[in-house]
């Protein structure tokens, strides 16, 4: 599985429809794969009361990605949850390597630290290079945190606390889904994941 969405991600070139299609593709995935597969148990209530925010970045550089991922984080702090639960960054033009992405999460973490916002939000992180410690590239694992470009999710963790508390055994989350993807069929990866194939 390679990365081939690097193809015409050049800021330049954005437009309104490019922006959409973006947006499109990011959504189809929240909706096929992380909702449809189950491996966030969380996403579906918002995204049915439309509280998911998915919001693409024309940044190209980290430090104007780094304040827009701030002025996202205000529009959390001043937005309900009932109107705005949480906000998915995409950054289309940045982090083609995985390695690059997982240094800039530790800014976003600065970030965070430096608003006073520890325990208030988390960060969620998804790529399409994505791969967990300790695991190989190629492994199946990966795919539970594999999106079509790089994503930022910004959680609300108060909201997320109470929806675990009445959610039975969340700890076993992570392995429920690695077998989901494990068990998936080359056709349903060919669907579920078409920007990751050759």
């Amino acid at each position: 599985m390679s990365n081939n969405n690097s193809k015409n991600n050049n800021p330049e070139s954005n437009t309104p429809e490019k922006r959409q299609l973006i947006e499109q593709q990011v959504k189809q995935w929240l909706e096929d794969v992380v909702i449809g597969l189950n491996l966030c148990p969380f996403a579906a209530k918002p995204n049915r009361n439309k509280q998911i925010r998915i919001f693409v970045s024309e940044d190209d550089n980290e430090n104007d990605l780094l304040e827009t991922i701030y002025m996202q984080f205000k529009e959390l702090d001043e937005t309900p949850p009932e109107t705005l639960e949480t906000i998915l960054v995409v950054a289309p033009y940045l982090f083609e390597e995985f390695d690059d992405y997982n240094q800039f999460l530790d800014l976003i973490e600065g970030l965070v630290v430096q608003l006073g916002k520890s325990g208030t939000y988390q960060i969620a992180s998804f790529h399409p290079n994505y791969c967990f410690y300790g695991a190989e590239p190629d492994d199946a694992e990966n795919l539970t945190n594999r999106s079509p470009y790089p994503v930022f999710h910004l959680i609300r963790e108060e909201s997320m606390a109470k929806v675990i508390k009445h959610y039975p055994n969340p700890e076993a989350i992570p392995e429920r889904n690695i077998e989901c993807v494990e068990n998936l069929t080359p056709e349903q990866m060919r669907q579920l994941f078409p920007y990751l194939i050759k």
